[in-house]
């Protein structure tokens, strides 16, 4: 299979695409013991008004592509091609020089996953969410203000509030205002890192449910990265698994969790809790343990700790290459394993 192939799957293009990842590589400089890449080769295609998650265990480089992305670090390889609403041509937002970057980073904004440490404790909420607009727009005053405020009753903040300090707020609260510092650009791209794990289960519903309902009003494109999977299949389009720096699988998310395809995805899927108290669902628990970052195992990452490994498996490392039912899989065995999703017996076949 040639390399045009298989890079077909994961990034092609579409009407509605807003963002195409190509080969997005990121290393660290670990010193005498060599380097860790934490994003490596990853590669897909964001859609406007699409909620596309990432997921995987804490080490996977979910978090890190993120920065990337938004430019909080710099990628060591790699593209992020981008097309707003004007635009004709797809421009490379990885490769743009300070002025270019400024002009169009109003387009792409973050939602960071800790409210506590993520907004400065020195400046006031009105501030905060000015901040982003003053940066890249010239407004007068009087805009501002007007913008400030209606953004904070739209995230369902007291205007009233404005000019106090983070440290009065509960962290619901602080979401919101890094809800609304994220909006205030009208962006077509957020990417949402982490952003309701930090809070309560019956606030994280809430802060949910605002997300969506802004992502329907402004055809928002969502990157949204998280751990927990049972969030991530109420609010997700589309959702790629990510082991060791690598995407192993991207599917529609009701399929994903229907029929996984990647064997790293049956694991993820077996440890989502059971809400019934009487049902039961058997955990699958991978071999071994969690190779070091520094050195990382030959052929497919995940090899070491796969019960259904070959030798094949061990010494070439899979593409990330659709099977023969169309799904996007880095898995030499996917076509022919049958492995179990939430609901699902062991045929394949719904309980």
């Amino acid at each position: 299979m040639s390399a045009e192939m298989i890079a077909d799957p994961a990034t092609t293009s579409t009407d509605r695409a807003v963002l195409r990842v190509d080969g997005i590589v990121k290393e660290f400089d670990a010193g005498k013991t060599g380097k860790v890449v934490a994003v490596d080769d990853v590669s897909f295609t964001l859609n406007r008004g699409e909620t596309f998650s990432v997921v995987g265990e804490s080490g996977s480089g979910k978090s890190t592509l993120g920065r990337v992305l938004v430019r909080g670090i710099e990628a060591t390889a790699g593209s992020a091609w981008y097309r707003g609403d004007e635009a004709a041509d797809e421009i490379d937002f990885l490769d743009l020089g300070r002025r270019e970057l400024k002009r169009v980073r109003r387009e792409l904004q973050m939602i960071f996953q800790d409210p506590f440490s993520s907004l400065d404790p020195r400046m006031t909420v009105f501030d905060i969410i000015a901040e982003p607009l003053k940066a890249t727009t010239r407004v007068s005053t009087r805009d501002l203000q007007r913008r400030v405020r209606e953004i904070a009753e739209r995230v369902g903040l007291d205007p009233s509030h404005l000019r106090r300090y983070p440290h009065s707020f509960s962290g619901g609260q602080r979401q919101r205002i890094g809800i609304a510092r994220a909006l205030i650009t009208e962006p077509k791209i957020i990417v949402a890192d982490e952003a309701v794990s930090a809070l309560d289960v019956s606030i994280q519903a809430q802060i949910i449910n605002l997300l969506k309902d802004l992502q329907d009003e402004r055809d928002i494109a969502f990157l949204f990265i998280a751990h927990d999977l049972s969030i991530v299949e109420h609010i997700s389009d589309r959702v790629a698994v990510m082991y060791l720096g690598r995407i192993v699988e991207i599917a529609e998310t009701d399929d994903l969790f229907a029929r996984p395809r990647h064997p790293y995805t049956e694991v993820l899927l077996s440890s989502v809790p059971v809400p019934d108290p009487d049902a039961k669902r058997e955990r699958i628990i991978p071999l071994g343990e969690v190779p070091s970052p520094t050195d990382r195992p030959s052929g497919c990452h995940f090899s070491p700790r796969c019960h259904y490994a070959t030798d094949l498996c061990r010494s070439e490392a899979p593409p990330l290459a659709e099977t023969r039912d169309g799904r996007v899989v880095a898995c030499h065995r996917a076509d022919e394993l049958t492995l179990r999703g939430i609901d699902h017996d062991p045929t394949g076949e719904p309980a």
